[in-house]
């Protein structure tokens, strides 16, 4: 079933995220999680979000 965009939640995007970062897709989860927090009005939530799911591009750690 197709969703309109328009009609997701941050909870959906949440979801999304989750199951992205529990299929090793830590990039998609990020993108799904920093548009749940774009729509939480809540600043701690908010910063909860972004604390569970950083940026893979800046976290990345180099193995020798």
């Amino acid at each position: 079933m197709t969703r309109d965009p328009a009609d997701l939640t941050a909870a959906d995007y949440l979801d999304g995220a989750r199951e992205m970062a529990a299929a090793d897709r830590p990039y998609l989860a990020y993108l799904l999680a920093e548009e749940a927090a774009k729509r939480t009005p809540e600043p701690a939530t908010v910063a909860g979000i972004r604390a569970t799911f950083p940026d893979p591009t800046t976290t990345r750690e180099e193995s020798d």
